[in-house]
């Protein structure tokens, strides 16, 4: 079987429809799972209303630590081999549960397989495909200008027992936790990436990974979040990889001399006394 969780908070917005593309992959192997966090709004009015008339939709409302303690919790209720993450305001493209039930079948456990990604705006122009294609640790804690990480879990799925290996999402972690899993399950999975569009993230302005990046939060979490992950490399890659930062930083200063710090260039290009 194959879960599907799916965190939700105030959300009356797109649960339905999150509830409904579940529905459309026509997937008999599936359960999806909500972990409502003790919504306010018509959450779970509406949750109720397909969950009276869909069997394989099971659901819970109670207060959480935030999205990592409803995914966990999740985790702990799901009956799958496999499993799937799909944020509310997130989707698949057609049939592709049924594709991860039938792939899963010829992989070793653990396996995390990963697909392509669309990525839209709120008025619904695709913004870019992200194709994660290189996902070792190495590759990943490169950084994410030379090698993409998987953006969002609407497009990887994996062995539910892989969290007895690396254990589950991080409670204190509200914004990074997938990427931070994801840096712990490449150590330890068989890892097959599928060059084929599997999933479908919004960037939704008011939602708080977009109000992240706004303010430039983002880029400063992940990178040092990659920088942390860098320890669990062996002490040839970690040479390899600062030399590799030292040629790139040359490399940027060569092409935008006017980026290079002031003092520093001073110092270099200080007219001889002789």
């Amino acid at each position: 079987m194959l879960s599907i969780i799916t965190p939700v908070f105030n959300s009356e917005r797109f649960i339905a429809d999150c509830i409904e593309g579940v529905i459309a992959q026509r997937c008999p192997d599936v359960e999806h799972i909500l972990m409502d966090g003790g919504s306010t709004d018509r959450t779970v009015e509406i949750i109720q209303h397909y969950a009276d008339r869909y069997p394989h939709l099971r659901w819970r409302s109670e207060p959480d630590r935030g999205q990592s303690d409803a995914m966990n919790k999740g985790i702990a209720m799901a009956q799958g081999t496999v499993m799937g993450l799909l944020n509310v305001d997130d989707s698949y493209e057609p049939n592709v549960l049924n594709q991860i039930v039938d792939r899963v079948q010829t992989l070793p456990e653990p396996t995390l397989l990963v697909g392509n990604c669309n990525i839209w705006d709120d008025a619904g122009n695709l913004l870019e495909v992200n194709k994660p294609s290189k996902l070792s640790l190495y590759n990943l804690v490169t950084g994410i200008n030379v090698n993409p990480y998987p953006c969002n879990p609407a497009a990887y799925f994996y062995h539910t027992s892989l969290h007895q290996k690396v254990g589950f999402y991080d409670l204190n972690d509200h914004y990074s936790m997938d990427l931070e899993f994801l840096l712990r399950a490449v150590q330890v999975a068989n890892v097959v990436y599928v060059d084929q569009v599997w999933g479908n993230y919004r960037r939704l302005e008011g939602t708080k990974t977009v109000d992240d990046m706004k303010n430039g939060q983002t880029n400063q979490r992940v990178m040092q979040l990659l920088k942390r992950y860098r320890n669990d490399l062996s002490p040839l890659q970690q040479r390899q990889l600062a030399l590799r930062d030292r040629w790139a930083t040359a490399a940027y200063f060569l092409q935008k001399p006017q980026a290079f710090p002031h003092a520093v260039k001073a110092k270099l290009f200080k007219p001889s006394l002789n």
